[in-house]
C-alpha cells in the first residue's frame, strides 16, 4: 500500500495536490475522505476535478447527497455520506447506479460507510500545526503517478 504525505498552507495549494490525484486517475476508483468539518474536503475535490480535465465548479453535496460533474472521457460523482448510517441508506442514494469505469467517485464523511464502499484510495485530510496548515494523506492500494 502506497502513502504519500502533502502539506497545505491554503486552499490553492490543496487544490494542486488534488489536481496531481486528479490527473493520475483513470476511472474506475473511489476515493473515501476522512476529515472533519472544514477540513478541505470539498476543496480537494475541486482540485480533482480540475486534475481530470472537467470544467465544472465543485460545489459542497451536503444537501444533494450527490453531485455529477461530467468530462468528455470521465466523471467524477461526488457524494456526502454524512446521513448514511448502513447499507440500505446507501442504497437509497443510488450510489451502486453510479459506478462503472468511467466514473470516479469522491465521497465525504466515508467514516459512515465504512467497510460498505470499495475504496481503493483514502485520503486523510488533518489538522496540522497552524492555522491554515491541512496534513493531507493519500493512501492507495495502487501506485499513483502524483
Amino acid at each position: 500500500m502506497a502513502e504519500i504525505r502533502f502539506d497545505s498552507y491554503s486552499p490553492a495549494d490543496t487544490i494542486e495536490i488534488g489536481k496531481k490525484l486528479g490527473a493520475a486517475l483513470r476511472g474506475g476508483e473511489t476515493i473515501a475522505y476522512r476529515g472533519g468539518l472544514g477540513a478541505g474536503k470539498t476543496t480537494m475535490t475541486r482540485g480533482i476535478a480540475l486534475g481530470m480535465g472537467l470544467p465544472d465548479i465543485v460545489s459542497s453535496p451536503t444537501f444533494a447527497i450527490v453531485n455529477e460533474y461530467c468530462g468528455d472521457k470521465l466523471r467524477l460523482c461526488h457524494f456526502d455520506m454524512y446521513r448514511i448510517n448502513g447499507a440500505d441508506s446507501l442504497e437509497s442514494t443510488g450510489y451502486y447506479d453510479y459506478l462503472g469505469k468511467n466514473t470516479v467517485i469522491a465521497a465525504e464523511w466515508s467514516e459512515n460507510t465504512e467497510g460498505l464502499l470499495d475504496e481503493d484510495i483514502t485520503v486523510e485530510i488533518q489538522q496540522g500545526s497552524e492555522e491554515g496548515h491541512r496534513i493531507i494523506i493519500i493512501t492507495s492500494d495502487k501506485e499513483l503517478d502524483i
